[in-house]
């Protein structure tokens, strides 16, 4: 069985956090070759081999083996103990449907969320021993989807966000994103500061690194604790899916987090 290549983040001792490259899997063409997303046109039998090769490298079971069909929302879900031993695997589905985030404070566990060119963000609390991934595409990004998991693990765990550890994942560059007005405007329209955030070439260009930078900042987690991976993924596709590069019939890159 093939192994995944994995860009591995280091969080500290408690916690492991990495991005699927596009290498060590066994898809074929745009999927090529490590895909996990059920929901992006690729083989079953692909995805199935893939997930099995990353769970045998993490050391769990499909069950442990955590992520959401995402709607670029503002959702988020919470996994724990009686979520993982009472549903049955429709439920789980049925729970998972429509979010854009997942935490939990369970080790053995691995979360995560699915991306190609939007932005993951990888959350770690070490005094409670608490993680979430968050998918922060431009729509929530500008519905500020990072600031409301904070919240949600503020007030499921009790993590203060002084104590935060962050990585912002692989995804598309200001100097690769290039948006419409109408695009433009929603971040102007939800109070962004665009001096900060935006450039003009032809035109507009949107950063995501860092309005979803700027908004942990606000919330209180110490710069130094916030590490921007630098990888864009558009201009990286050949080790990173981009859907932009790709087309949406291709592969996702999945960021995940795991407490040891």
């Amino acid at each position: 069985m093939s192994r995944p290549v994995l860009h591995e983040y280091d969080m500290g001792p408690g916690v492991m956090a990495f991005s699927t490259t596009r290498h060590g899997g066994v898809g074929k063409g745009n999927y090529a070759s490590f895909n996990i997303n059920y929901y992006c046109g690729d083989n079953p039998d692909d995805i199935e081999a893939n997930r099995e090769s990353l769970c045998q490298y993490l050391g769990v079971d499909g069950h442990h083996l955590v992520y959401p069909h995402q709607v670029h929302g503002d959702k988020v879900e919470i996994i724990d103990r009686q979520w993982l031993e009472a549903k049955s695997l429709d439920e789980r589905l049925s729970c998972l449907e429509g979010k854009d985030a997942v935490m939990t404070n369970c080790t053995g566990v691995c979360i995560g969320v699915s991306t190609a060119d939007c932005i993951p963000v990888l959350i770690y609390d070490p005094e409670h021993h608490a993680c979430c991934a968050v998918h922060a595409g431009w729509r929530g990004t500008v519905k500020r989807i990072v600031q409301k998991a904070v919240t949600a693990m503020a007030v499921e765990y009790a993590a203060a966000p002084q104590q935060l550890m962050a990585v912002i994942g692989p995804g598309i560059s200001l100097d690769s994103f290039e948006v419409g007005n109408e695009v433009y405007e929603q971040f102007e329209l939800a109070d962004f500061d665009m001096r900060r955030i935006a450039r003009k070439y032809e035109k507009w260009h949107i950063d995501l690194w860092m309005c979803n930078k700027m908004q942990l900042i606000e919330l209180g987690i110490p710069e130094a604790n916030i590490h921007v991976a630098g990888i864009c993924t558009y201009t990286h596709y050949q080790d990173f899916f981009s859907a932009r590069r790709m087309g949406i019939n291709s592969g996702r890159i999945f960021s995940g987090m795991m407490l040891r």
